[in-house]
């Protein structure tokens, strides 16, 4: 059909459409008001008897012929309004419609009062009264006004009809009684099906209602809505979301009767999808700033497994987890090809919403073998990400790790899977593995590009985490076999010790204490901290007890022994120590202590306020050159003495002398068991982010029972 042809078909349409819609409001309500083109087009009529002479003149002639009705009447119409040269040819005219019945139309010159000539487009017609007499009837409109509104009409059909917009008029009851050739693209329904039915009954979008509503809103208040918003699905397109903006303006008559509401429809689903392409970039630059942020934010590597997973929901996926191979944890994987069944340790899981999938997936810390044939094991033998953008029930059996898992992914809605590679310094170490059931999205190219970006980003903290971990496992076993066991048998004394290692996030250090006991029922007391960290500062640590033990054993004075202390630690390169020794003589109830740049004791005498004890700094070992000295004071039965080392009490937030007092409170309580005392200063002074290894020695003067000796 040719363009003309089909606005002519959408025209028909719509004048059926409207002469029924006006049929039934009649029907409905009784006559409706006048509309306005008449009155536009200025239709005027004239009645001519059988003479040719004017009987009726109305007003709207007046217009277009310039006489009055008094001044026409009587008057013969061609000797009126026709130039001489055309009155044979109007006799004709006239002569034949009266005769005959027949009707004229056409357009002919008339002569105007003013002198002037003007073209009329006329329809002449007999008409006959009840006595039989006959009449002409002439419609008269000017020819330049009827050809102005015809060229306005035929300018309006076109831009409707031929418009790229769609283009919609609805009636009063908001019944459709126009529609263009695009809107019923758009719609996917012919015009003639839209023709007296309402946008809900033909539109099966969600949303519809509230369209309906905003025409309303425009017929009751006459403001235009101008480029709405909407998304939804029409039948030109049922599986696919279109959007389109929408402007709504109501239609008034020359006369001011409103008319109806007319709307246009404009399809911007490129720029919608345009929007959506922009707006998902920046949430996934968003994403992967805030996982530079949340991930690897410690050394540890089931922290940083959980920070990888719960960054990656909602935004990416539903269900997210972490699963390392247990060989690359163990430090056993070789490089090269792998074949066969893994074992994985599950490190973490992390949901958007709760869900029965994270009751199926592995739990957190155990352990997992996968055959060839699971989707995870694929992933860490290639090395490639592996996407299921729409899972069957057959993907959910190599996802899940066992049967009655798969049957409840199935029941969770999962519909699409990923898993991309941990990969760090050319070695696989695990898999990144998400789901989605709530984001009816599938995985694309680009979740797989983002999942890739985040994984890559993890699995470098990861690996680093993990030779941390092993380093500082291997620096702590070290330090607790180079501190001393089960305290001996001691005469008079009691003691209690404590050692708490560095938090995860720092590494083991050098704090070290020591008992020994000595000829003459004596115990020598040690504390010492070796400044540094790591392997290095656990060996030193050993070394500089061992060399107290031994000077120790020779009965050396306490500033004595500190002395030797000093120049082995000169040889030691790069460190220094600080350090405590005393020596109790429980016979004698008398204490003797040196300090080398050590914090001081507690000195706790029973019935008394805790004090510290007022002894000579001296410098830390390894300085050299500085002389210490040995300071002698009673420790009667019930009195304690409290070594310790910075970490108990230094933190980046107060003054030394602040925790000095928060100590000395901490030991002001009623008396408590010495392994208790430990670990109520630990509670109430340490923080668990305070990056610095700990020892407590606590030691208790008791009544000497008559007989008793340890002496060597």
């Amino acid at each position: 059909m040719a363009p003309d042809d089909e606005a002519s078909r959408n025209g028909r349409t719509g004048s059926r459409g409207a002469s029924a819609a006006s049929a039934r409001r009649t029907r409905d309500s009784g006559p409706l008001p006048p509309g306005g083109l008449l009155d536009l087009l200025s239709v005027s009529a004239v009645v001519l008897d059988n003479d040719g002479r004017i009987v009726f003149w109305s007003p709207q002639a007046g217009e277009v012929f310039g006489y009055t009705a008094e001044e026409a009447l009587g008057q013969h119409a061609a000797r009126l309004l026709v130039h001489p040269e055309n009155s044979e040819l109007v006799s004709r005219l006239f002569a034949r419609v009266m005769g005959s019945g027949e009707s004229w139309a056409g357009a002919f010159p008339v002569r105007h009062k003013d002198g002037g000539t003007r073209l009329v487009e006329f329809r002449n017609m007999r008409l006959t009264d009840d006595l039989g007499d006959v009449y002409a009837l002439g419609i008269a409109a000017d020819q330049v006004m009827l050809e102005g509104i015809e060229a306005k009409l035929a300018l309006s059909d076109r831009l409707v009809s031929q418009s790229p917009i769609g283009v919609a008029f609805l009636d009063t009851d908001l019944r459709y009684l126009m529609v263009n050739p695009a809107l019923e693209r758009i719609n996917g329904i012919p015009a003639e099906d839209h023709i007296g039915k309402r946008p809900s009954d033909i539109h099966p979008f969600d949303g519809i209602e509230g369209v309906e509503a905003a025409l309303r809103q425009v017929l009751l208040t006459g403001e235009p809505l101008i480029d709405q918003y909407f998304v939804g699905r029409t039948l030109a397109d049922p599986e696919h979301d279109h959007a389109w903006s929408v402007s709504y303006y109501r239609l008034e008559g020359a006369n001011g009767r409103v008319l109806g509401v007319a709307n246009s429809v404009v399809d911007v689903s490129e720029r919608h999808r345009a929007a959506i392409e922009v707006d998902r970039a920046r949430r996934r630059l968003s994403l992967i700033a805030d996982a530079s942020v949340r991930v690897g934010t410690t050394l540890e590597v089931e922290r940083t497994a959980q920070e990888l997973a719960r960054v990656a929901v909602p935004e990416l996926a539903d269900v997210a987890a972490v699963d390392v191979l247990d060989s690359v944890l163990a430090f056993r994987r070789r490089g090269g090809r792998h074949e066969g069944p893994e074992v994985f340790r599950a490190l973490a899981v992390a949901s958007a919403y709760p869900t029965e999938v994270t009751a199926a997936a592995d739990k957190v810390g155990d352990l997992a073998v996968y055959g060839t044939d699971r989707l995870i094991t694929q992933c860490v033998h290639t090395g490639r990400p592996v996407v299921v953008p729409h899972t069957g029930p057959d993907d959910l059996l190599r996802i899940a790790p066992a049967p009655e898992a798969a049957a409840a992914l199935a029941r969770a809605g999962v519909h699409s899977y990923l898993a991309v590679p941990l990969i760090a310094h050319h070695e696989v170490l695990g898999a990144f593995d998400m789901i989605r059931t709530h984001n009816p999205l599938p995985f694309d190219a680009d979740d797989v590009l983002l999942a890739g970006e985040l994984a890559s980003r993890a699995a470098v903290a990861i690996d680093n985490a993990r030779w941390y971990q092993s380093v500082r496992n291997s620096a702590e076993t070290l330090q607790r076999s180079l501190l001393p066991g089960r305290h001996p048998p001691l005469v008079g004394l009691e003691v209690a010790s404590h050692y708490q290692p560095a938090e995860a996030s720092s590494e083991v250090g050098g704090d070290w204490y020591d008992v020994i006991p000595l000829s003459g029922d004596r115990t020598a007391l040690v504390v010492g901290d070796v400044m540094g960290s790591g392997i290095d500062a656990a060996a030193a640590m050993g070394r500089l007890r061992t060399a107290t033990c031994a000077y120790a054993d020779i009965d050396l004075a306490p500033h004595e022994v500190l002395r030797h202390l000093d120049k082995i630690t000169s040889g030691l390169e790069h460190y220094i120590a600080t350090s405590l020794y005393a020596v109790y003589d429980p016979h004698r109830h008398e204490c003797r202590i040196a300090n080398a740049g050590h914090l001081p004791p507690v000195l706790v005498r029973s019935g008394r306020t805790p004090e510290l004890l007022d002894l000579p700094t001296g410098a830390p070992l390894g300085v050299g050159g500085v002389p210490f000295r040995t300071v002698t004071f009673d420790l009667h039965p019930g009195d304690r003495l409290v070594l310790y080392t910075d970490g108990l009490v230094e933190t980046r937030h107060h003054s030394i002398d602040q925790r000095l007092d928060a100590l000395l409170k901490s030991l002001d309580e009623p008396l408590r068991p010495l392994p208790d005392i430990c670990a109520w200063l630990l509670e109430t002074l340490r923080n668990p982010d305070d990056h610095d290894d700990v020892a407590i020695l606590i030691a208790q003067s008791l009544p000497v029972t008559p007989g008793e000796s340890t002496t060597k």
